[in-house]
């Protein structure tokens, strides 16, 4: 059996946002010290954190010395260079393990795995030139995404491309010498699944949270909703198992799933870490997905994933959605009881950029959903009233 890594111990992070900063302060409440690597004391991450090491992420040197000084170490994103995980994994446990790293970083190779699960995924397909872009098109129907097959996020690396678009010049503008092609598929909705897997292989999993988009960033996410019906939980828990098995998880995964309007699951794509839609798990749930993430890490005893209250809805805080001057006036939407409000601690407000979120809580998803866009709006209000963000 694994060792357990008790309170006092020290949790290593790579990256220093907002995701490492919510398992640090989730962390730091059950007693243990945190040190984070990329990001210095004024970070997201930072703030909160024992200890910083502001370095470059292949400073092998510094990386050893950020080893030396922690228990176990995890990420707060997938982006971690290979070089990172394989200095930091040598010496001190890294979970999840580089296996799911180094598939979760590369769009073909995560697609060719899930396919060889028998998961199902929209159809795609690898090219290299705008004639090859062009055929994928004709082959899927005509509407597609034209995907980078690395480092993409929040719909940065994306482009989707009609019947009548200019493959030729779609292609040589996005700056691509390959990439990935999906066809493009009819949803009814979207969906996550959030789960922890320990090392002796028990699996616990939030119930499915349906996701709302806005301009290819994540916008609201509703845990509860009466779309998700007991067979589809079902599925998608099954889903997230296998997917948990096979890469031998340790540690917190999401999977994000498509609900196509036939009513198939699709696997869009996976996070070896916890997801921003789970933020809401932090007031809807015992144990937030950051506690969840610690747990699994460090072998504590595995808990059930109960509810506190029947349905919770996050809103994202982009820069725009913040006033500069927090008045009276400004915060009036947050005398909700239900309401609360998470701010990353982040230095400069800028549009589209994620500086913090909202979650409601309450009995009825619809409610809570509306609810929280309406407090929402109401600091987007006072927040367009001042001088806009850059």
């Amino acid at each position: 059996m694994t060792e357990v890594i008790g309170p006092g111990s020290t949790i290593g992070i790579l990256g220093a946002g907002q995701l490492g900063r919510m398992l640090a302060i989730s962390a730091r409440q059950m007693g243990y010290r945190v040190a984070v690597f990329g990001g210095d004391r004024h970070s997201p991450c930072g703030q909160v954190s024992d200890q910083t090491w502001d370095a470059d992420f292949e400073d092998q040197d510094q990386l050893e010395e950020f080893a030396a000084a922690v228990d176990v170490v995890t990420y707060e994103f997938e982006n971690v260079p290979a070089l990172t995980a394989a200095i930091t994994s040598a010496r001190k446990p890294l979970r999840p393990g580089v296996r799911l790293l180094e598939t979760a970083q590369n769009r073909l190779r995560e697609k060719t795995e899930l396919s060889k699960l028998g998961l199902k995924t929209a159809r795609f397909r690898f090219v290299h030139s705008p004639t090859e872009l062009s055929q994928a098109r004709h082959d899927f129907g005509g509407r597609v995404i034209l995907k980078s097959n690395t480092d993409g996020y929040d719909g940065k690396g994306q482009w989707a491309l009609s019947d009548s678009d200019d493959v030729k010049s779609i292609f040589e503008n996005s700056k691509l010498e390959s990439g990935l092609v999906e066809e493009h598929v009819e949803l009814k909705y979207e969906l996550s699944v959030i789960a922890g897997r320990w090392s002796n292989g028990h699996c616990e999993f939030f119930d499915p949270i349906v996701n709302h988009h806005a301009n290819h960033i994540l916008d609201v996410s509703v845990s509860g909703a009466t779309l998700v019906t007991p067979k589809i939980a079902q599925q998608s828990r099954e889903i997230a198992r296998a997917i948990l098995e096979h890469f031998d998880v340790v540690g917190v995964l999401c999977v994000e799933l498509f609900l196509t309007a036939d009513g198939k699951l699709l696997v869009n794509e996976i996070a070896p870490r916890p997801h921003n839609s789970g933020h809401l798990t932090i007031e809807a749930c015992h144990c937030s997905q950051f506690e969840l993430q610690l747990r699994t890490i460090c072998n504590l005893p595995p808990v059930a994933l109960q509810r506190r209250t029947p349905s919770a809805a996050m809103a994202n805080l982009l820069g725009q959605h913040l006033p500069n001057n927090w008045t009276a006036e400004a915060l009036q939407g947050l005398t909700i009881p239900e309401s609360h409000l998470h701010l990353y601690g982040k230095q400069h407000r800028q549009t589209g950029r994620k500086m913090g979120h909202l979650t409601v809580t309450g009995c009825d998803a619809d409610l809570t959903e509306k609810t929280v866009r309406r407090v929402r709006n109401h600091l987007a209000s006072a927040a367009e009233l001042e001088t806009p963000p850059e």
